[in-house]
């Protein structure tokens, strides 16, 4: 073996090749070897002659996860290159058009409903809402307790009725301290936690101010008939004439509650100026630091929360300064006979020159407060001009100018008689002459006005409810209006009121809230109520019509559904197509939906409508969606002869290609406050219809 082992390199050695380096022999062996093996001769290294073969690398392939190094190899390859330079630019291209879409969508979509015009407003008059002292008397306590009603009527915007600190003479309308809350309605502690409350529930709460005058009990009067610094001008003082012992006012001019609207003060030995009740004096508008304490007491309620304002008796802000005698309406009659309000033409007691600059003021102040997101102060005015609506329409202000967001609107409780004609006059009245781009608003009872019921007739309670809440623009229900409330008999009234002058007259119209058929119905746990309970209350309550499908509670909710859910129900078209002494009809349409509601309201006598004359197109048949008569909800009917008994309303659902408002036999019938039209197809309002 060994020999083979020797002969082996011996003769890869003579063959030559290369020199193989890749083992070494340890010295130390090899000294062994020499000396152990001396005589025998040292193989020479061995040499192999190697063919070079080439080694063929492996193919690397992108894999998932590979690292930075690796990735690099790849991405300068022109496949890889080209395909992400088209992946950039087309998410480059998808980011424009989007963005480009958004902008679009934008600038097409029309503005929001804000809150004041999205719901219902419904009015509260504290002092008759809720007692939950048991003293008698409503307070804000009681309205908090009551929040729940608010929300199951789907209503988002309470107004309060005022609740200023006042000696209560006319009501509380002649405030002692406006940064005060009366006693009988609870501390300014209860007032904020009622407003937490109200926010709580996603709810909107609007309160009165009048700014006209304040009781003859407030600090500034005191200081004013006192002649102390500079609440000497706060008021409008003149000398007054004496004469056989008795007091000549400065000229004719008539309180709103009759007699002279100037009273002799003791203390100043001069005539104060009052357009309402002698302990209301007005304040003097001219002194803008009069301007400027109103505009501070809004600041401070807007602090605490508020939403809005009501501002009452705007128009009797102003007085002329030259005190000429106001023209009589009839010029024939002795001027000292003159003692009605009615019998003068107030030409120089109201609306005089500068007044709405007063009121931009105010609306700028709210401004200030209006700044943060989703926080629009409200501003409404709440003066009715009645015979002028042309007045009453610049209290929306101009196209650049903004003042109130709407004037309350009383046409329909000022109609002197119900019929279809008087309520397509007291509609059409306000939608002709308002202002392009405004928004409108509809009230059917006050606390100022006899209740439907009473003014009109039981029997007409829901279809004025239908009407409230199907016309365009902002509904407002006075409490109780939903359960069908009448006014108490005058003579119910208590005692200690007779005496109070002309404000005992709106009392009947102010009694209790009916909760339900307890004692007091519900209104308060104690023995008794500052007004009397109306006598109806055990079947006209909430707790009973709660439990009705038929009542005038339930339908008045199923209204405020309808205009809640349904587009041109709370922002579309409205045009009213037919009127006689019994029936008005109108339509609600939007522009891009083939659904539109007519509204088929009779105010008179028995009558049959064919409306299919009336309407081009009209589908022959219709969908009783709502009805006054609750048992026809759902039926269909012939539009050829549409039937209604006195006092029914009927709201009609059908489809149809050809809307109201793009025939040209409407034009001039119709009004849009919000124009939008609806995309079926995005599902989504434009304006650019």
């Amino acid at each position: 073996v060994e020999v083979e082992a020797r002969s082996l390199p011996m003769e890869l050695g003579e063959k030559g090749g290369v020199q193989n380096n890749g083992f070494v022999q340890n010295e130390d062996f090899e000294d062994k070897e020499t000396s152990t093996s001396s005589q025998e001769e040292i193989p020479k290294p061995c040499r192999v002659d190697v063919e070079p073969v080439a080694v063929e690398e492996p193919v690397l392939k992108p894999y998932a996860g590979m690292p930075k190094e690796v990735l690099l190899q790849f991405s300068s390859q022109a496949r890889y290159r080209v395909t992400r330079e088209i992946l950039f630019w087309l998410v480059i291209a998808g980011a424009v058009v989007l963005v480009c879409a958004t902008i679009a969508i934008i600038a097409l979509s029309p503005k929001c409903l804000d809150w004041w015009q999205a719901s219902p407003i419904y009015q509260i008059y504290p002092r008759s809402f809720r007692d939950s002292n048991m003293d008698g008397n409503g307070d804000l306590k009681g309205i908090q307790e009551k929040l729940d009603h608010i929300t199951y009527l789907n209503i988002k915007t309470v107004w309060i009725t005022s609740f200023f600190k006042s000696p209560l003479k006319d009501l509380g309308y002649g405030a002692e301290d406006f940064y005060d809350i009366d006693p009988i309605f609870g501390s300014m502690t209860d007032f904020e936690n009622l407003v937490a409350a109200i926010h709580d529930k996603g709810l909107k709460v609007i309160m009165d101010l009048i700014p006209n005058h304040t009781s003859d009990k407030h600090r500034w009067f005191q200081l004013s008939r006192n002649r102390t610094g500079k609440y000497t001008d706060y008021y409008i003082w003149q000398d007054c004439r004496q004469a056989a012992g008795s007091v000549i006012p400065p000229n004719n001019w008539v309180s709103v509650f009759g007699n002279s609207s100037w009273q002799f003060d003791e203390v100043r030995k001069q005539c104060y100026f009052h357009q309402f009740g002698k302990e209301q004096p007005d304040l003097n508008f001219r002194n803008p630091a009069v301007q400027q304490e109103i505009r501070d007491i809004i600041k401070f309620w807007l602090g605490k929360g508020v939403d809005g304002f009501s501002f009452g008796a705007v128009k009797f802000l102003l007085e002329a300064t030259h005190l000429r005698d106001e023209p009589p309406v009839n010029k024939s009659q002795n001027g000292v006979n003159i003692t009605a309000y009615s019998q003068l033409y107030h030409d120089y007691t109201t609306t005089q020159v500068g007044l709405h600059d007063i009121i931009r003021s105010f609306r700028h102040t709210m401004n200030e407060f209006s700044r943060e997101p989703g926080r629009y102060r409200f501003m409404g005015s709440d003066d009715d001009e009645k015979e002028d609506i042309e007045a009453t329409m610049l209290y929306y202000g101009t196209t650049f100018i903004q003042e109130a967001d709407f004037p309350f609107n009383f046409n329909l409780i000022n109609m002197k008689n119900l019929s279809g004609n008087s309520v397509f006059e007291a509609v059409n009245s306000w939608m002709k002459n308002m202002p392009a781009g405004k928004w409108p608003n509809w009230a059917v009872g006050s606390p100022n006005a006899a209740r439907i019921s009473t003014r009109i007739g039981k029997e007409y309670i829901n279809v004025m409810n239908m009407l409230l809440l199907t016309l365009p623009g902002t509904p407002v229900t006075y409490y109780g209006e939903e359960i069908g409330m009448e006014n108490i008999a005058s003579e119910n009234v208590s005692e200690q009121y007779v005496n109070s002058g002309p404000v005992v007259a709106t009392l009947p119209e102010k009694s209790p809230m009916q909760w339900d058929g307890e004692v007091n119905a519900g209104f308060t746990e104690g023995n008794s109520s500052w007004l009397p309970v109306n006598s109806d209350y055990q079947s006209v309550n909430v707790e009973i019509q709660s439990s009705w499908s038929n009542s005038t509670l339930g339908l008045y909710r199923a209204l405020t559904l309808l205009r809640n859910n349904e587009l041109a129900m709370n922002r579309g078209w409205m045009c009213h197509i037919w009127k006689d002494s019994d029936v008005f009809v109108y339509v609600r349409e939007l522009d891009g939906l083939d659904r539109v509601f007519m509204m088929v309201l009779n105010f008179g006598q028995e009558s049959s409508t064919d409306l299919q004359a009336i309407v081009p197109n009209l589908p022959s048949e219709a969908v009783v969606r709502l009805s006054t008569h609750f048992s026809n909800a759902g039926k269909v009917v012939n539009t050829k002869l549409i039937k209604t008994e006195m006092g029914e309303g009927l709201v009609l659902e059908y489809k149809t290609a050809k809307p109201v408002h793009t025939m040209e036999a409407f034009q001039g019938k119709c009004f849009v406050a919000e124009k939008a039209c609806y995309s079926m197809a995005l599902n989504l309002l434009y304006t650019n219809c």
